[in-house]
């Protein structure tokens, strides 16, 4: 049986000349989230994202073996 889990994770755009903000923002916020998930024995499963108005949307779903 295996035990699931979803971290959602919400990056607003700002007023800024570096277009790739949200990828450099996200990049460390998502390795933060891959290693705590790891410690209790969650493997990443599939990840999704979408846009909506100025916010980006990332979804993280984890699952492990219980």
């Amino acid at each position: 049986m295996k035990e699931y889990k979803v971290e959602t994770l919400i990056y607003y755009s700002k007023l800024t000349t570096d277009k790739n903000h949200i990828a450099k923002d996200s990049k460390r916020d998502i390795q933060k989230k891959l290693d705590e998930y790891a410690k209790e024995g969650y493997k990443l499963a599939s990840t999704d994202s979408t846009s909506f108005g100025l916010a980006v949307y990332i979804y993280l779903y984890f699952e492990k073996d219980v």
